[in-house]
């Protein structure tokens, strides 16, 4: 059943979030690098309360690609939540990824799109798919609430199979739009 989220304009679908966590339990993703964002805030809670997981809270976006290759290293599969404002953090450390060949899936919720109230996050919400591209990371998208668990379950796949980044956007419609009257 729909809820409307909180600070939400428009009616959000409560179920992706449950729907990304299941392809994380099923993919045998076991650490969650993020920044603290409220569109990603239902999957945290749904990772913090899983006792599999480990749940690492970042200061800065660039630090959870150092996190995840740590976390390949010692044997595990990880996931970076953020938001697209701070794609623009991570355009120097996506090249360790890329030269050393680990498995990058980071999940990003969008602003500066459809609705959007602060003109601030425009110009990264419109450069975020260019950038990644430029950078060499693979780009899936998901705009609709019903494709968030064959989008995440798609990009973790050719993560993990192939050694690539992949970004999976999270748009604006699925997580709602914020307003702060």
């Amino acid at each position: 059943m729909p809820q409307k989220a909180a600070g939400s304009r428009r009616t959000a679908d409560v179920d992706w979030p449950d729907e990304i966590y299941g392809v994380f339990v099923r993919e045998t993703i076991r650490q969650i690098a993020y920044v603290p964002d409220a569109g990603h805030a239902r999957l945290i809670e749904r990772c913090h309360a899983d006792r599999k997981m480990r749940t690492v809270v970042l200061t800065t976006e660039e630090e959870g690609i150092g996190v995840l290759a740590g976390a390949w290293l010692g044997g595990d599969r990880g996931a970076l939540l953020m938001q697209s404002s701070g794609v623009g953090n991570c355009i120097n450390m996506l090249s360790l990824a890329t030269v050393c060949r680990f498995p990058l899936l980071m999940l990003v919720t969008m602003r500066g799109e459809w609705g959007e109230f602060n003109p601030w996050q425009v110009p990264m919400g419109q450069g975020t798919a260019p950038i990644f591209e430029q950078a060499g990371v693979l780009v899936y998208r998901i705009d609709a609430p019903g494709a968030a668990r064959e989008t995440v379950e798609a990009g973790a796949q050719m993560a993990f199979n192939s050694d690539r980044a992949v970004a999976v956007l999270i748009s604006q419609r699925v997580i709602g739009t914020k307003d702060f009257k």
